[in-house]
């Protein structure tokens, strides 16, 4: 099974995750194609393969820097590429970038709301 990432391009669909994350948790995956080690964090969570219960999204910063800036704003989390923010009930409880980028650790931080 492939991993399947949503794009985001448009402001009206950072309300919708907020909607969604008080049902399930919703990952935004901060990406710059430009970026080696972007693309490396990229392919660690793809390899890791699908996560249950879990939606992820992907924002490219290069081509969608003011919807970036909104998503930094609205999560009061500092802008980084790339970056991933988990948002559970409306907030970003868990955010992470570089090599810190991990599916295992997003998994661990979700899980309570996966399995409530």
């Amino acid at each position: 099974m492939n991993f399947s990432w949503k794009q985001l391009h448009q402001s009206e669909e950072i309300d919708d995750i907020i909607r969604m994350s008080f049902l399930r948790p919703q990952v935004i995956f901060k990406h710059s194609h430009r970026c080696n080690i972007s693309s490396v964090a990229k392919r660690r969570l793809e390899n890791h393969g699908p996560a249950e219960g879990i939606d992820f999204y992907i924002l490219d910063v290069i081509s969608n820097r003011d919807l970036s800036n909104r998503v930094g704003q609205i999560f009061e989390v500092w802008h980084e590429s790339p970056q991933v923010l988990l948002i559970i009930d409306g907030e970003c409880i868990y955010d992470e970038s570089h090599m810190g980028i991990s599916m295992n650790d997003l998994l661990e931080q979700a899980e309570p709301k996966i399995k409530g």
